[in-house]
């Protein structure tokens, strides 16, 4: 008899109660067709003949259920009303899908059948994700208005004939895009493979015959035929098998293979998938057993086609059904794609920039116009570009560009691949990380970590890193360290390890040896093949040196018979005859409440049992029971009833899949940084909520821990509208059972609040969240191609320490955007200073005399500030990267603090520039500008082209000194790092040198300075300036009043605790207090309060 499977709940664990009402018995099932349990119908090695009948394939009568638990069903449905039904075909019996569906089980459809309704649904193909074109990532390179901005001041220089500006400027435009393209086309390469979510082929039944067909030519009503190893190729109602069960990890999120059971009908329509355990889902893998089931939908109706689906939604697209709606809305959004924006809090807030910009530089060429009265002769015209080229940080795009694809190399090294480079300025700023739990937070695989054997105690695992390497990690009995690998073992433990060695069917071995030796100290890689289940206890058993291999190595121990796991026992049975002995030994391995009445312990010892077995499974557990017993050589082995009874009790063990060691001090950091980390796991919500506290997502110090909302059912959560959500404080940090729909909900909640959210996952159940995300991170070890497709970045290691390797990354660059653009911003600020009020100075001919050629001005914005800009860029993260919360995204990278500095060092700059120009012209030259001196050298320019040179080379020996002084907004410069073991001026040196790039970028720029002074014909012909001698003077005195009124500025801000003047260098503690995490003190994967 089987045993009935009562309506899944997500608030238990997958299997049944461990102790339920009955005092210890198996409750009989509904009334079902009887199949054969104990023998297996093998078909899979059926040959593809068109003359095999299904009665010559199967042996056994072909029988379905026949109990009717839905009453909505009745004989005059049919065929054209299954698009309503196929939603809920779990609620209907297998010969009452077959008969919707007007198929007879035994033969299948007709090919004619087949054809017509191949025509009517079309093939079972689901249209993926769409990937990115070359063509729509060069498309992204160039929309952005900064870029836009840069093309119409190339058009400009062209227009008035000024071919070397024009060249320079359409140089850093192709510099930006070829940079920008090559790492976005690379990192698609990296992550591009096939994209297969349907099996190439599956066996079906039709016109009486088994045969082997394309899956795409499945039709609904189809009959097909699984076997180990295969993939579902479209959702089936499955109607007869043994032992089935499937990996439906990339889709429901559970972390173990689900056991299917044909014979079972559900009444609750809303049931969960991973709950459904009447059904088979496209895309997932046989994992045990065989099943036959009839094709309930194919292509985009099928779970994944409706994710597929989700993926391929414009969420921009306007529901309106005017038509001119609809096309004013998609002219607007086309709008803001094109000017960038849309995007990342930096892509926008640059474009926005790049937009006030270029009105102001159009407001200052009209300035430099109404000073003229309008009279724009070619020197008018000429100047009043020059301004507005001035305004314009052309360096800003290209170096903004080379410093994120550095970043994203950098990136590469810690397992991260970054799709879009503009994704690692954005993860920066995440205040939210929503991440898996199945080989994210954990390690993906189950170990036996907990084992209650009866007069020894509790046997534990602990810190293991490799679930399948004996050695690996440490064992503990009760609360001592015991060794592995020992031989002298009591009795109990013996008898428990052997039992789960001999019940067992996994291999554990090796890469170099299948053949597991006596010893588990090798170095070599270990592997296996089997039931994870299986495989975990074998490994227990190996780190007694009581692996299956080894204990049948004598040639003593003969196995005599074997009654196989399936769902309705939920129980397996070996018997082993020992040849030199005699004895007869049975092992037996099950569910707890199954193997509970078998076993020949007093109701007191039941009772102790079952209490403890509970409170295994309370701590996430998935436990198992374990039993022996010796019977006689005389009894008959082949009733199965007969063997199992009477066992005696062997031992409880508890296997769940382990959190990863790091995850414990990455999710602590995230804490530390002001970071919340949520879990939203397909697994079932005791098990999520064990790992959450393991890893510290749950702790008395977690927003919100402390009451209901922090643990949830995803059914819970599905039940409150937007308002209800919106009205929680902080979101549950832990949510059990997610479906694709409830992720997104999570995301668009998250949004609401105004919260920067990183979305993980790995399989086609998340690519809706993913890509609805501010950032979406794939796996890309185990995750599904189509989650790889929607994700910004994608783990290789599928290791949460790697997001927050990725968040530091991100802060590092931010940080950095804001010192380069801080440099770029007083460079443009001193120059606009300077040449507007340098339209005072008048020549001989009464027209203004730029203090600043065309070409001095593209070659410190473009050569001199590029690099030290770039330089910047690659500085280190500070110490105190993580400890510090994150930054206010509504403000985002153009702080108040970097408008301020940028305008007062603007001044500063322009003011020493005015001053180096006017000391020249008015005090050597007593005001004597000469004539045409704009357009190039005559003698009466002597005195302008030495107060030029004096002033490019004031400008450009500022900007190398300005490179080191907003390494930090608020700090001076010889005390840039108050925890270096370096103190007072001394400090500036080995704080300079740590940023090779930088030291030697201002090496550079200083020691270019002079060819560009002095080369004859260049410095004149090329630059319109001259060579100078005592000049050098003023430059020298202008650089030191420079660092004087910047140090001033600074110590300013340090003493009144201006913007970031009132931070001190923040430590860990700092950190710990303000998350109220200083009285939480963790040992590996463990913590104590």
């Amino acid at each position: 008899m089987g045993e009935e499977n009562p309506k899944p709940s997500v608030e238990e664990p997958s299997e049944h109660p461990i102790c339920g009402s009955g005092k210890y018995s198996i409750v009989p099932a509904l009334p079902a067709p009887q199949t054969p349990a104990e023998v297996s119908v093998r078909t899979s090695g059926v040959s593809n003949k068109e003359n095999l009948s299904l009665r010559e394939a199967l042996p056994l009568p072909f029988q379905i259920d026949t109990l009717s638990t839905n009453p909505d069903i009745t004989t005059n449905i049919c065929y054209e009303n299954w698009p309503e039904l196929y939603k809920t075909a779990h609620t209907l019996t297998g010969s009452q899908v077959a008969q919707v569906l007007g198929v007879d089980p035994r033969d299948g459809l007709s090919n004619i059948e087949a054809e017509s309704r191949l025509q009517q649904n079309g093939p079972n193909k689901v249209e993926g994700a769409e990937g990115l074109s070359l063509w729509k990532i060069l498309l992204r390179q160039v929309s952005n208005s900064l870029t836009l901005v840069l093309a119409m001041t190339m058009g400009l220089s062209f227009g008035i004939n000024d071919y070397i500006e024009g060249g320079v400027i359409t140089a850093v435009i192709l510099l930006n895009v070829v940079v920008g393209f090559l790492q976005d086309c690379h990192a698609e390469k990296t992550i591009m493979s096939l994209y297969a979510l349907s099996a190439p082929t599956s066996k079906v039944i039709r016109k009486g015959k088994i045969i082997t067909i394309k899956a795409e030519m499945l039709v609904v009503g189809d009959v097909v035929q699984l076997a180990v190893g295969d993939v579902v190729p479209a959702d089936l109602r499955l109607i007869d098998g043994m032992n089935a069960s499937t990996d439906e990890a990339l889709l429901t999120g559970e972390s173990m293979p689900a056991s299917k059971n044909p014979f079972i009908t559900f009444a609750e329509k809303s049931l969960p998938l991973g709950d459904r355990s009447n059904m088979a889902f496209s895309a997932s893998t046989m994992t045990a057993g065989r099943a036959t089931g009839i094709v309930i939908s194919t292509g985009m109706r099928t779970e994944v086609g409706k994710i597929a689906g989700l993926l391929r939604q414009n969420s921009t697209e306007s529901e309106s059904s005017n038509k001119l709606l609809r096309a004013l809305k998609s002219f607007q959004n086309s709008i803001k794609n094109i000017l960038g924006l849309v995007g990342t809090p930096l892509q926008v807030k640059l474009s926005k920039f790049a937009l006030l910009l270029f009105s102001l530089a159009i407001l200052l060429a009209i300035i430099v116009f109404s000073t003229n009265k309008w009279n724009v002769s070619g020197e008018v015209l000429i100047y009043g570009i020059c301004v507005a080229v001035a305004v314009i940080p052309e360096s800003l795009i290209a170096v903004l560009t080379i410093t994120v694809a550095m970043g994203t190399k950098e990136m590469s090294k810690g397992n991260v691949i970054v799709r879009k480079m503009q994704a690692l300025e954005a993860v920066g700023g995440v205040t939210n990380i929503c991440s898996d739990k199945t080989g994210t937070l954990t390690q993906g695989k189950m170990i036996a970590h907990k084992a209650w054997i009866p007069g020894i105690g509790n046997l534990t695992v602990h810190e293991t890193t490799n679930p399948f390497d004996p050695a690996s990690g440490h064992l503990k009995l009760n609360d001592d360290y015991i060794e592995s690998g020992r031989d002298d073992h009591p009795l109990a433990v013996a008898t428990f390890m052997r039992a789960i060695a001999f019940c067992n069917l996994s291999s554990v071995y090796r890469t170099h040896d299948k053949s597991v030796s006596s010893s588990t100290n090798s170095p070599e890689e270990w592997t296996a093949v089997g039931e994870p289940t299986e495989i975990a206890l074998h490994v227990l058993a190996l780190r007694f040196n009581m692996g299956k291999s080894m204990l049948l190595e004598s040639g003593d121990m003969q196995q005599e018979a074997e009654f196989p796991f399936n769902s309705a026992k939920k129980r397996m049975t070996v018997i082993y005859r020992n040849a030199r002995t005699g004895i007869v030994e049975v092992f037996m391995k099950g569910a707890t409440e199954v193997v509970l009445p078998l076993l020949s312990n007093s109701d007191q010892e039941r009772d102790q049992i079952c209490s403890i077995a509970e409170n295994m499974a309370g701590e996430g557990l998935r436990v198992l029971c374990v039993a022996h017993k010796a019977i006689s050589a005389e009894e008959d082995l082949s009733e199965r009833h007969l063997v199992e009874r009477n066992l005696q009790f062997a031992g409880l063990v508890g296997l769940y899949d382990p959190p990863r060691l790091e995850t414990t001090e990455a999710v602590r950091r995230c804490q530390l940084a002001g970071i919340t980390v949520h879990m939203l796991t397909g697994d079932h919500i005791r098990t999520a909520t064990t790992i959450a506290r393991q890893v510290g997502i749950l702790n008395t110090t977690a927003a919100n821990a402390s009451r209901g909302m922090a643990i949830m059912s995803a059914e819970e959560f599905d039940k409150l509208s937007d308002a209800d959500v919106d009205a929680i404080d902080t979101l549950p940090l832990v949510l059990a059972r997610c479906s694709p729909t409830t992720k997104v909900r999570v995301v668009e909640a998250m949004h609401r609040k105004k919260a920067f959210c990183v979305m993980t996952g790995d399989g086609v159940n998340d690519s809706p969240a993913l890509k609805h995300a501010d950032v979406g991170i794939a796996m890309g070890l185990n995750g599904s191609d189509v989650a790889k497709e929607a994700a910004d970045m994608v783990l290789t290691d599928d290791n949460f320490a790697s997001i927050v390797k990725a968040v530091e990354e991100g802060r590092r660059l931010f940080d950095n955007i804001q010192k380069f653009l801080m440099h770029l911003l007083i460079s443009n600020i001193a120059q606009v200073i300077l040449l507007l009020i340098a339209l005072a100075f008048k020549d001989d001919d009464n027209h203004s005399v730029f203090p600043l050629s065309p070409l001095e001005i593209l070659w410190v914005n473009l050569i001199t500030s590029s690099f030290l800009a770039l330089g910047l860029g690659l500085e280190e993260p500070q110490a105190d990267i993580m400890f510090r919360p994150p930054h206010d995204l509504r403000v985002g990278v153009f702080t108040r603090e970097l408008i301020t500095d940028k305008f007062i060092y603007g001044i500063f700059m322009g003011s020493l520039c005015l001053v180096a120009f006017a000391s020249i012209a008015y005090g050597l030259g007593n005001g004597d500008l000469g004539s045409g001196c704009n357009e190039g050298w005559n003698p009466s320019c002597d005195i302008v082209f030495r107060a030029r040179s004096t002033t490019y080379s004031t400008l450009s020996f500022l900007l190398l000194a300005t490179a080191w002084e907003v390494k930090h907004f608020s700090r001076s410069l010889f005390n840039l790092d108050p925890t270096s073991k370096h103190s007072g001026p001394s400090s500036i040196f080995p704080t300079v040198w740590r940023n090779r790039f930088l030291f030697w970028a201002v090496v550079a720029g200083f020691a270019i300075t002079f060819p560009v002074v002095y080369i004859p014909v260049v410095n004149r012909q090329v630059f319109k300036h001259s060579s100078i001698t005592w000049e050098w003077g003023i430059v020298v005195s202008c650089v030191l009043i420079y660092v004087a009124l910047v140090e001033s500025w600074k110590a300013l801000k340090r003493r009144f605790g201006i913007a970031s003047g009132k931070i001190r260098v923040l430590t860990r503690q700092d950190a710990e207090m303000r998350a109220g995490l200083e009285g939480v003190a963790r040992i590996g994967n463990w913590k104590k309060e």
